[in-house]
């Protein structure tokens, strides 16, 4: 009894529980509920499958074979495995980690699934769904047992196993190898094959694009001999054509029009004729792309009859429907080479217009919309059909489809003559007018896309606009409710600034007040954005000084307001202000004070938009003669430096640069001595946007005022600056490499050089790289005539990474400099030389660099000589096997090849092209051929002559 009272006493719970009826009943629940595991769900998350929304993922429904069910749907497949029910451990079972017990069984099954087969080394894991497709290549029968027949498809399936999933070298061997045997293997043996792969739902990204790359290979192989299986082939690649990556979207296209012309016009017809009339509208939508596809591979004129015919078809609206919507696809596919097709396009769209059904009269108006846009501004002869019935037709339709007979209108406007375009667009404003206040979405993007065209035609006059147009486009568009729609904020926002153009951005502005001041925030920046627009697009000349008080009124009271990170508000108001320019003076103090409150704000975001705006203010402030206001600023921001916030604290740095570029220097405050010592610790922030200002600001400094800082803190800077020279981000080592030659050019380039000289000494590599870099830049900024004296002399130290160092500066030097090397080729000649002959591979490859850029920078310079001795030096190099170092040395040959010429360089392949040694062969045709692309034409006289009489050509025996 006291053991047990003892055990009770270390219980870490309570001594009582719940029932245990209670208890069986949470864990049942719990072991239902419980969530897959989560590594189970990455790999299935990974799946092309598992990523597409309902819509796509019925591109599996459909039966390959054509043997399958009459419902059109793919048979339920169950595996043993998956009939297996897997019981799931409840949160309530915590247990220890064991390691599971090894059985026979275990054994077995390992065995089977990790079976090996000729090149398996190459392989990634094998994923249970590939045992079903590639079980053939994972036999362990010997090859010689099976048939010619079975070796053949055991041969195909381990070709496709190492392109599925293979290493890369493995994937290229195989594919090249599947290419060159595709018409041993034959049509029927590789899609029966390959097809089952590609709809299998586990399928990748990476593995589909991989199969699909085998069946645009294998086609252009094939050739016709594809045509009886074209049908299998596009229920697998027409989805592509609305993947949501356009990259599959542009294969899909390419396979198809290989496809095509494989097939020939009259298969792809009689293929693709029974899915245009489908129940289901998947097949259909797929199948009008594809016969886009076709239509623009083999020519639109073969296709007019054969869409004619369909587009008028008796027996089924569907037809009807497909027939116009192919048509759409190939306007969108051809563009402006849509014009000389129009005239036959239109008679096969024009009864669309009347038909009786719906989707019909509505897709044909979106399609004559499409054509018209993409014809602009041509073509109006082709459409005079058209423009009876889509005129009675707006007259007599509502809801979508009026809407989409305006969108066809509204395209039409512009390709006619400013007489027709202005009576056309008299009549449709009526009817834009009576829509304005429509709910539907649709409805309302149409109404915008035909004000925008109608208000760029010369028939509308300001006064209408004014008068009939814009109080109902501002009363019905202008409201909050549209701020939250992202793509119809746009077209407001757009259609506001086109209209601008014809009445003025005084009277836009006017309108737009009221929703500056607007309670909700969405909409008071949706007016910020537009009244931006417009004043970039038209200036502020035309306003006058009531309604300048009230802009910027309702532009602080807006900037004031903000609360998200949208930067539009302070650069809108930067924007009005810089347009504004002088006229500003009256309002600077009270927006200064409003500034210099929120950089006290105790909310971040508060104080970064507050810095951002005085950066975009303060050249206003200089041009408006605001010394005072500006040294006061300066002198906040200096004391501002202390920001906690990286964000913030970069948009401080950029107002001081602002300041320190308007500011006459000698009477800054602070002054410059007290500014530059208390930036250098900042430089080891690493924060993106503080890294780039605190460099761009001390980079001004050194540019206009270096001699109000000691040259010991310039060399400070210098040291903190080398390690910016190897920042992940370009933008950051540009500016870098631009402020450190400020400085070099400030203080001389002695100090600096002895400095970096010493770096390339030390052990660590990425300071060494850094130091080189500098190097170059301090040549480049002060003179290589004052730093290569030193850089030459360095070399001599018996020292590898003091030599790589020299020969890297030198690289980026000559770089740097441009055609400024050719005084400076015989000089480094003997560095060069002696690189080139040392026994070190990188010594080698550095000096390979340096020839490169020599070469590029002083082609045609007359020091052809020296070039001829590099290349004499360089071209023993050219079997080297490391990949780093034979790229330098065949970037130094190509170089080469421009400084002396392609005729000299020539003669040193001919030699090697057809030596007896495979290795020399395959070095001197990598060269060959990387001088043959940049040198095609010029080689004709240089090719040796072969001896026979009958390809003798005299004249290229002439030399000028």
């Amino acid at each position: 009894m006291m053991g047990l009272e003892m055990d009770y006493k270390r219980q870490l719970g309570g001594q009582y529980s719940i029932s245990h009826d209670l208890k069986v009943s949470i864990r049942e629940e719990a072991s239902k509920n419980e969530q897959e595991d989560q590594l189970m769900q990455r790999m299935s998350k990974k799946s092309s499958y598992a990523k597409e929304d309902e819509y796509h993922k019925r591109r599996l429904d459909r039966e390959i074979t054509g043997n399958g069910p009459q419902d059109g749907k793919r048979p339920l497949e169950v595996n043993d495995s998956d009939s297996q029910v897997v019981v799931k451990r409840s949160r309530w079972d915590v247990q220890s980690y064991q390691i599971p017990e090894k059985t026979r069984q275990m054994n077995r099954d390992l065995e089977g699934t990790l079976m090996e087969f000729p090149g398996s080394n190459n392989v990634r894991f094998l994923k249970p769904s590939d045992q079903k497709h590639f079980a053939l290549a994972l036999q362990d029968k010997p090859i010689e047992d099976l048939t010619k027949e079975e070796q053949k498809e055991r041969t195909l399936v381990s070709l496709l196993l190492r392109i599925k999933n293979g290493n890369t070298a493995s994937r290229k061997r195989a594919m090249k190898g599947l290419q060159e045997k595709c018409n041993d293997f034959g049509p029927q043996l590789i899609f029966d094959r390959l097809l089952p792969i590609l709809i299998d739902q586990t399928l990748e990204d990476q593995e589909r694009h991989l199969m699909i790359k085998v069946i645009g290979r294998v086609l252009y192989m094939l050739g016709s001999s594809v045509g009886p299986y074209t049908h299998q082939i596009l229920m697998v690649i027409s989805p592509l054509l609305i993947d949501e990556d356009p990259i599959a979207r542009e294969t899909g296209r390419e396979i198809i029009t290989t496809l095509a012309h494989a097939a020939g016009l009259v298969g792809m017809l009689a293929t693709m004729r029974p899915d245009i009339d489908s129940e289901d509208e998947y097949v259909r939508n797929t199948t009008s792309r594809a016969m886009a596809v076709v239509a623009k591979a083999l020519g639109v004129p073969n296709l007019i009859p054969f869409l004619n015919a369909v587009s008028h078809s008796k027996k089924s609206w569907r037809a009807r429907h497909t027939g116009l919507k192919i048509i759409l696809q190939i306007g969108l596919l051809l563009k402006r080479d849509i014009l000389p097709h129009l005239q036959g396009l239109m008679e096969c769209v024009k009864d669309g217009l009347t038909d009786e059904h719906t989707p019909i009269r509505t897709i044909a108006a979106n399609t004559i919309a499409t054509l018209a846009q993409m014809s602009y501004p041509y073509g109006i002869e082709s459409f005079n059909i058209v423009l009876e019935p889509l005129w009675r037709g707006m007259r007599t339709h509502r809801g979508k489809v009026l809407a989409s007979f305006l969108r066809a209108l509204g395209n039409l406007i512009p390709l006619m003559d400013a007489e027709y375009a202005g009576y056309y667009t008299e009549e449709i404003m009526r009817v834009v007018n009576r829509e304005f206040d429509s709910p539907d979405d649709e409805m309302k993007k149409a109404v915008l896309m035909v004000l925008q065209k109608c208000c760029k035609t010369e028939g509308v006059t300001p006064k209408y606009l004014r008068q009939e147009v814009a109080p109902n486009f501002f009363k019905y568009f202008w409201v909050r409710r549209t701020a939250l729609d992202r793509q119809l904020n746009k077209l407001v926002t757009y259609t506001t600034t086109i209209l601008s153009e014809k009445v003025g951005a005084p009277f836009i502005i006017e309108n737009l007040l009221t929703p500056l001041r607007d309670e909700a925030e969405p909409f008071r920046t949706m007016a910020v954005h537009a009244v931006s627009k417009v004043v970039a697009l038209l200036g502020i000349a035309d306003l006058d000084e009531r309604l300048e008080i009230r802009l910027i009124d309702a532009l602080l009271i807006a900037f004031q307001e903000q609360t998200n990170h949208d930067s539009g508000i302070f650069r809108g108001f930067g924007i009005v202000a810089t347009a504004l320019d002088k006229r500003m003076k009256p309002f600077l103090s009270p927006i200064i004070s409003i500034i210099l409150n929120h950089l006290k704000h105790k909310s971040p975001l508060v104080r970064e938009h507050a810095a951002d705006l005085c950066a975009i203010l303060i050249p206003v402030i200089k041009n408006c003669g605001e010394l005072e206001m500006l040294n006061k600023l300066s002198i906040i921001l200096y004391e501002s430096l202390g920001e906690v916030y990286p964000e913030v604290l970069g948009s401080i740095l950029s107002a001081m640069s602002s300041a320190v570029m308007c500011s006459n220097l000698s009477k800054l405050q602070p002054p410059i001595n007290q500014i530059v010592p208390t930036l250098t610790p900042i430089l080891r922030n690493r924060h993106r946007k503080v890294e780039i200002n605190i460099i761009e600001l001390i980079g001004r400094i050194a540019s206009l005022a270096p001699e109000y800082v000691a040259p010991k803190e310039w060399m400070r800077i210098c040291f903190e600056l080398l390690e910016l020279l190897k920042s992940p981000n370009k933008a950051t080592r540009r500016v870098a490499n631009e402020t450190f030659g400020s400085i070099a050019r400030a203080i001389g380039p002695q100090d600096v050089l002895v400095a970096l000289l010493n770096n390339l000494k030390v052990q660590e590599r990425q300071l060494r790289v850094c130091s080189a870099i500098a190097i170059g830049i301090v040549a480049k900024s002060c003179g290589p005539y004052t730093a290569l004296p030193a850089m030459m002399n360095e070399y001599k130290t018996p020292e590898t990474n003091v030599q790589n160092g020299i020969l890297k500066a030198l690289a980026f030097m000559f770089e740097y400099i441009g055609d400024m090397s050719q005084d400076y080729i015989y000089l480094v000649a003997p560095l060069v030389e002696d690189a080139l002959t040392d026994r070190d591979l990188v010594h080698r490859q550095t000096a390979a660099n340096v020839i490169k850029h020599l070469a590029l920078n002083c082609s045609g310079s007359g020091c052809e000589d020296a070039f001829i001795h590099f290349l004499n030096l360089l071209i023993p190099n050219i079997f080297e096997t490391s990949p780093h170092v034979i790229s330098r040395i065949l970037e130094g040959l190509e170089a080469l090849s421009f400084a002396t010429g392609p005729s000299v360089a020539s003669n040193y392949v001919w030699a090697g092209l057809f030596h007896p040694a495979k290795h020399v062969r395959v070095a001197f045709w990598r060269l060959y051929n990387s001088i043959y692309v940049q040198h095609a034409d010029s080689l004709v006289p240089n090719y040796p002559a072969i001896g026979h009489e009958a390809s003798s050509i005299p004249e290229l025996d002439i030399v000028l």
